[in-house]
């Protein structure tokens, strides 16, 4: 955990990213199995809730392609294509003050590389997501979120929200990016998520959708 944070958002990132490269290989891959676990039980669940109820299922989920040892969510991904029907779409960046275009995937869908490296696929652009899982670098017990200064995803939130859509933002975390009892304060265009999940459980109670 960030013990100290000062007001400097560069030097915020730079130690989290620290953090999170400091992790031992098998407490990551242990960690990413968790994540991925209690993911599908929280979807499964509350699919299942919603179904006995006779109301709407979320059916598309925009997902992310791990960098810089975010966690790995692919397995879980290719489970809700081929096993659970669900639709995963996957970020990608546009022009650089423009919200986040979701494109199709598929465990056999093309990729190639996007802006700053990402693999992004090469498929046409998805529905609005009904659950958006945002790579989340520094987090709080109220939902804030640190990611690594771009905005993407604050537009991004911001613009699902004006266009009137309905969706659950879930951000995916290690652990030694809580930023409980620090001094650090979200800036005022910041979206906070709904829930936070990390290999450590849900630091932010997973809700019902």
């Amino acid at each position: 955990m960030i013990q100290n944070v000062e007001h400097n958002a560069v030097d915020l990132r730079t130690r989290l990213k620290d953090l999170r490269a400091g992790q031992p290989s098998i407490e990551t891959n242990r960690g990413g199995l968790l994540i991925r676990g209690r993911l599908f039980t929280w979807l499964a669940t509350n699919r299942s809730r919603l179904r006995e109820q006779g109301r709407p299922e979320p059916k598309t989920i925009a997902a992310f392609w791990p960098v810089q040892g975010e966690p790995d969510l692919r397995p879980l991904m290719a489970q809700w294509v081929e096993e659970e029907g669900l639709n995963v779409c996957l970020p990608v960046v546009g022009q650089p003050d423009s919200p986040l275009v979701f494109r199709e995937w598929t465990p056999d869908t093309p990729m190639e590389k996007g802006r700053y490296d990402i693999e992004i696929p090469v498929s046409q652009e998805a529905p609005p997501p009904d659950i958006v899982l945002v790579p989340t670098l520094g987090y709080t017990r109220q939902g804030d979120r640190v990611g690594y200064g771009k905005g993407y995803y604050d537009r991004t939130l911001a613009a699902l929200k004006q266009q009137g859509h309905a969706f659950t933002s879930v951000g995916i975390a290690w652990a030694v990016g809580d930023l409980s009892g620090t001094a650090y304060q979200p800036a005022p265009h910041d979206q906070r998520l709904d829930t936070i999940l990390t290999d450590k459980g849900w630091a932010v109670p997973a809700p019902e959708l």
